[in-house]
This record gives C-alpha cells, structure tokens and sequence, in this order.
C-alpha cells in the first residue's frame, strides 16, 4: 500500500463504533409517523450502547439532515438531549453530501482538540413539510414549497429536473440504455448478496419505535421497498429521460447513521478491535457544468487522486452515492474503472435515498468491507444538488 499522509492525522474512526438504521422506503414504515430527529437521537444512543460506547466521553455532535422536521431551530443540542447528554455541537445540511460531510467536519473538531465527536445523520422523506415563503417581487406574492418533491423536479438555477440532468449526462457519454439497465441489474445482485452473506447485518440496526405514550408503533428491521428486479423487468420500464427508468434510479426513503470519530491518543479506547487504524487520507469537491450531476463524482475523484498521487488500482473498496444506474456508467466512461468492481453488498441507487444519512451509510458499509478484506484505501464518492460532486479517501490498516 502506498504511504499518503492523512489530511486529518490527529482524527480516527474507532472500528465498530457505527451503525445505521434500515432505509424503509417513503410511507412504508413506523419512521413516517415519528419526529426524525428525536428518533435519530434516541436510536444513536441505542446503537451506541450496543457497541459499548461510553456516552458519557462524547464531547461535541455534529449532526447532519436537509429536510425540514419539528424543533428543527435547536439542531445538535436537542438531538443531543435525545441521547442523553448535554453536549455542543451543530448542523450541517448539503443536499446528498451531508453524510459523508458530517463525518469530515467531525474529523476537523478532533484536529482542533476535541477527542471525541459523534455523528448523526438523518433524514425523513414520508411526509416531509411544505413551506410558504412570501416572495414581494414575484406575481403570485406568495410560494408554497414542498420541500422534498418541488426540489427534486427543479433546479431553480437551470430550470432541469434531477431526472433531466441525469438524461442530460446520459446524452453527452451517449450511454447505451442496455448497459444502464445491466448496471442497475448488477448493482441488485450485490445487495441481496450482501443481505444474504449476512454482511449487512453488521451494520444496519434493527430499532423499535414507539408512540408518545410508550406502544409499539413498528419495528425498523428492513430495506422496506426494496424487491428483486430481473433483466427482463429492467428491460420493459419506460424511459423517463435518456436511460432513466424507475428501475435505474433510487426512490424517497427514511433512517439515521451514526459513527464516532476520535483522536488517536485515545481510539484504542473506544474500538472494538483497537489494532485496526482508520484514517482520514483527503477530500475535494468540484461543480460540473450546469445538469450534468452524475457526472460530477467523476470530476471530483480524479482530482482527489491525482492530488493525493494515488490511482484508482490503489484503493481497495469503492463505494459511491449514485442516485442514478447512469451515475456509475459515466464514472466508467470518464475513468475507465471497470463499474461492476464498486458498490459490493449495496447502494443507495437500490436501499434508498433518505438524503442525510446516506453517504454515512455508504462510509460505513465501505469501511467494513475495506476490514473485511484486510485493510487497504476506501474511496467514497457522490454529487449533490448543484452539479456537486464529493470525494473522500480513507485508509484502513
């Protein structure tokens, strides 16, 4: 393995300090009828405790979700209470990033002298708010916005949908429609091969939630929604833009992720196999040009990479946010790197799009995978709202 040297060298991420909810699709499950952020707090907690971390050493929170819920205006200190511990910290919101920016923004408190910093990300499409917004300069005075589906289906900067960019993208690579359809077949496969082989179960949580007076209101111990597709299915879907099916693309869901970040004085203290060294390598970001969002991972990955003097032979896991099957087409056709070879055991283009929690999901199914696999540079990628593209290296020994 080559020797890079972090970007964050006083902050680590113990082993076996993480954990995430399932992703229940939108409305199918107990998450749609709950305050996220109260259940997110409750159920860090929870996952937490199951992994014998000692509450009481948190220091800071940062915790990370994008669409509006109740109490929103009191962040990191009400989810905060929700775990049981009054501790500092804040909120951070950056469309489909803000997993995996959470984490890095915890890696940065530890480098300024926190040495212990837990994440919580959430988000909960089901029922996600509407806003009205007086607007003095437009005709109609007043806006109502619905916060999830109006911002999915226009990009007030270029007018596109996230379906059109994605097609956009599709056009400019000229995608075949069958590989896009072999793609999303094969990212399936890796899923169910990950919940069967038991792989998922190393990370994904099974919580229960109650009403307010303490009953059962449903037990969170699946993907809900998601179902086995064949080629002939993915075949037959219509083309909601160029090589855009509903097959081909992620839907609306609901969940939490959580890990601790620390500093390496102390990170024996907290994992669970104190020999294994989690690192902070490096991050970019970049903007692609206007509606060519998948696209945008790409970009970011070959910059980061080439900064960090690594290639992608170099990393051990990949592992990305991809919305769209034609988000890991184009990141073959712009790098070369074979699309079958990332995503084991799942991604969000098949469990789910909850937003905030997703790129921390992502990070923690990657990061013990790169474990199981005997250590080695774990690459994680995605766009976000605004032709962004993130990525991020870490190093597991």
């Amino acid at each position: 393995m080559k020797t890079v040297t972090g970007s964050l060298p006083r902050a680590r991420i113990p082993y076996g300090t993480w954990g995430s909810s399932y992703f229940p699709a939108w409305q199918t499950s107990a998450l749609a009828e709950v305050n996220i952020g109260q259940f997110a707090g409750e159920a860090a907690n929870r996952i937490l405790g199951l992994r014998k971390v000692p509450g009481d050493q948190l220091e800071f929170l940062v915790i990370g979700s994008t669409i509006p819920w109740h109490w929103k205006f009191w962040t990191a200190p009400l989810v905060a209470s929700c775990m049981g511990h009054r501790i500092p910290g804040y909120h951070v919101e950056q469309a489909c990033a803000t997993g995996l920016q959470a984490v890095l923004l915890a890696g940065a408190e530890v480098q300024n002298g926190y040495d212990a910093v837990g994440v919580v990300t959430f988000d909960r499409t089901s029922d996600s708010p509407v806003g009205v917004f007086p607007e003095r300069r437009a005709h109609e005075r007043t806006h109502a916005l619905a916060d999830v589906w109006d911002n999915f289906g226009f990009d007030p900067a270029t007018g596109n949908s996230m379906i059109a960019a994605a097609g956009k993208t599709a056009r400019k690579y000229k995608l075949d429609r069958r590989e896009v359809d072999d793609c999303a077949f094969r990212r399936y496969e890796q899923y169910f091969q990950g919940r069967e082989s038991g792989f998922l179960d190393r990370v994904l949580v099974p919580l229960d939630v109650l009403n307010v007076q303490g009953r059962p209101l449903g037990r969170i111990d699946q993907d809900l929604g998601v179902r086995s597709v064949s080629h002939e299915q993915l075949r037959g879907m219509r083309e909601l833009d160029t090589c855009v099916t509903s097959g081909g693309q992620t839907h609306a869901s609901d969940g939490m992720a959580t890990l601790l970040v620390t500093s390496k004085e102390r990170v024996k203290e907290f994992s669970a196999r104190p020999e294994i060294d989690i690192e902070f390598i490096g991050k970019t970001e970049v903007r692609a040009d206007p509606s060519l969002m998948p696209e945008a991972p790409a970009l970011a990955v070959q910059r980061l990479l080439e900064r960090l003097g690594l290639g992608l032979e170099d990393m051990a896991v990949l592992k990305n946010h991809n919305p769209f099957a034609v988000n890991d087409v184009v990141f073959q056709k712009v790098t070369g790197y074979d699309w079958n070879k990332m995503n084991n055991n799942g991604c969000p283009l098949v469990w789910g799009h909850p937003q905030g929690p997703t790129l921390t999901r992502v990070l923690i199914e990657a990061l013990e995978e790169a474990v199981a696999l005997g250590g080695g540079y774990v690459l994680i990628f995605g766009c976000a709202a605004g032709d962004v593209g993130i990525a991020s290296v870490f190093r597991v020994s």
